[in-house]
């Protein structure tokens, strides 16, 4: 778990409503939002919308437990979701979750991948990288949740695929896929193998025959 601290200052929010945040995000520069969870009842919030937005510059605040105050009164929460404008760079509503020190959470934690350039599969076989995920949900407790998770390339030939039961995953972490069977254990990451030049002639071959 990374050592960074993130806080947000929030207020309660009485009135709900589209009309209401439509209201709360263009006059007043504020975002509505709302917390849950942990057997108590859904609040609803208010944040400095520039406030989060600076906290979403950094990659940590996704997977990481942050301290909301709520007038005062600091809770354990998880970022758990995010409504996004489509096309402008404003988010109009968030969602934490409350977390307990004694209960697993779900989390998506970011994969952090390394020596990719320096890897068996690429600086001998001349292969590509192909990330299939970059983000993997995981289980844990807060104290355990890791800020991303490591996967190394290194020793990864070109044709090899890395799946998620490769992956060396933090003490009293586990993925929340395989927990569901072997059957779930889904690609992470390959090196694709380089095309040799008969390939690239076959499909220079079958392009010219399709122009004739």
């Amino acid at each position: 778990m990374s050592n960074q601290d993130f806080t947000l200052n929030a207020t309660a929010r009485e009135v709900s409503g589209k009309g209401a945040s439509r209201r709360l995000r263009r006059e007043q520069g504020l975002l509505p939002a709302i917390v849950y969870g942990d057997n108590k009842a859904p609040q609803n919030i208010t944040l400095e919308h520039k406030e989060i937005i600076k906290q979403l510059e950094n990659e940590a605040f996704y997977s990481h437990i942050i301290t909301l105050k709520v007038d005062g009164n600091d809770e354990q929460v998880i970022l758990k979701d995010l409504q996004r404008h489509p096309a402008k760079a404003v988010i109009l509503h968030a969602d934490f979750l409350r977390v307990s020190a004694t209960s697993k959470i779900t989390v998506s934690v970011p994969l952090h991948f390394i020596n990719e350039e320096s890897s068996k599969g690429v600086k001998v076989g001349g292969g590509i990288v192909n990330h299939i995920m970059t983000q993997l949900e995981v289980s844990c407790l807060p104290a355990n949740l890791p800020e991303f998770i490591e996967v190394d390339l290194a020793e990864v030939d070109a044709g090899q695929t890395l799946h998620i039961s490769d992956l060396n995953l933090p003490e009293g972490v586990t993925s929340v896929a395989l927990s569901h069977g072997s059957d779930h254990d889904l690609s992470v990451v390959a090196i694709n193998k380089p095309k040799s030049s008969s390939e690239d002639e076959d499909e220079a071959s079958s392009e010219e025959s399709e122009d004739a």
